[in-house]
């Protein structure tokens, strides 16, 4: 332990510096998240505290919906295309889909749509929203070759209809496993994970191997430079909601197993992993596929555990897009609830939130509902 008598006047000053800014962080996440406070320490914040501290900017989230958006669970692709270009209009500003794709898209982007495909048609991404984003685009002008549906195994993506789905629109459907793995970039964690068939460094040890290295697929460091997510409202043991965050980290990188065993580790990693650059900072924005949604089993298609809320929602905060699908499960699961329950996981998104990613705070999440 270091003695601070053993601090030079200059040393101390910066010392106490970095503690105040330390403890002011503290506060603001004591004082923005929503969590209980004590009566005392209310009173005798509240004033400086709306004085010295900013008021927190609002997440928005555009929602269009329309009940014929599906039938028995299955999606109407004409009503489908009809509510992404009212959530495009919306979510841009603009008052066409061509000007609309130009605020996020330039001419030389490769946009890749990240879909969750293992679940299958019923309850992972809809290929039918894709298809309508897809279509949307290319009808905007841009170049159905520099545009990319793209999940973790090829398998998934065949089994969901998304490599037809492709090859029907002309663009391409790549699998982040078959890509490969770029070996500059990577997440490191503490964390061990046993290598298997596919991740970077196996086989180049002993067959028992164990890796702390999480490597950014080649995909998203050398072609895809706009990520479109589009994602079903899933639960999952570890995080949550199987929402944008735990998609995008998930599919990302290899190694990564290894943070779905406990959900402390979910909660740590999802978030820093979303953060590195070939990441978040690449989403043009967000889509939840929210026309049907699973509020318990995680991806298994139980229809006792569905509700069908036959919406799309549109956000460039993708925490906010997943903080409001736990609030429809939180809120089903309320409805018809079962003794012994959990409460579901938050602390991942608020973690998102403290590294600046989104907005976890319902009380500053504002859904608008598209007419």
């Amino acid at each position: 332990m270091i003695s601070l008598f053993c601090l030079s006047p200059e040393e101390l000053a910066s010392f106490a510096e970095q503690m105040r800014r330390i403890l002011y962080i503290w506060l603001l996440v004591w004082l923005g998240v929503g969590f209980p406070r004590p009566a005392l320490l209310v009173a005798a914040t509240t004033a400086a505290t709306n004085a010295a501290i900013p008021i927190p900017a609002k997440a928005r989230i555009h929602a269009v919906s329309d009940p014929k958006a599906t039938s028995a669970f299955i999606p109407d692709p004409g009503v489908v295309r009809k509510l992404v270009d009212r959530g495009l209009l919306a979510l841009s500003g603009k008052t066409n889909t061509t000007a609309a794709w130009k605020v996020w898209v330039q001419p030389t982007d490769v946009v890749g749509f990240k879909v969750i495909s293992a679940p299958g048609t019923l309850t992972g991404t809809r290929p039918a929203v894709v298809e309508a984003l897809v279509e949307s685009l290319i009808q905007s002008g841009h170049p159905a070759m520099r545009i990319v549906i793209w999940d973790r195994q090829a398998r998934d993506l065949k089994t969901a209809g998304f490599q037809e789905l492709a090859h029907r629109l002309g663009v391409r459907c790549v699998a982040t496993t078959d890509v490969g793995w770029d070996g500059n970039q990577f997440y490191e964690a503490d964390v061990l994970g046993k290598l298997v068939f596919g991740d970077l460094e196996f086989g180049k040890g002993d067959r028992f191997a164990v890796g702390r290295r999480s490597h950014v697929s080649k995909l998203l460091t050398q072609e895809v430079t706009r990520i479109i997510p589009v994602t079903p409202i899933l639960t999952h043991h570890s995080g949550g909601i199987y929402g944008h965050l735990l998609s995008l980290a998930f599919g990302s990188v290899d190694n990564m197993y290894r943070f779905e065993i406990d959900p402390n580790r979910t909660e740590e990693s999802v978030p820093e992993l979303c953060a590195l650059d070939d990441l978040m900072p690449k989403v043009a924005f967000g889509v939840t596929d929210a026309l049907v949604g699973q509020v318990r089993g995680d991806d298994k298609a139980r229809l006792h555990d569905t509700i069908a809320l036959n919406e799309l929602r549109f956000s460039s905060d993708l925490v906010a897009l997943d903080v409001t699908s736990m609030a429809d499960v939180a809120g089903a699961r309320k409805a018809y609830p079962i003794e012994g329950e959990k409460p579901m996981r938050t602390e991942l998104f608020f973690n998102a939130e403290l590294l600046e990613l989104g907005i976890a705070n319902t009380n500053r999440i504002e859904v608008l509902r598209v007419p």
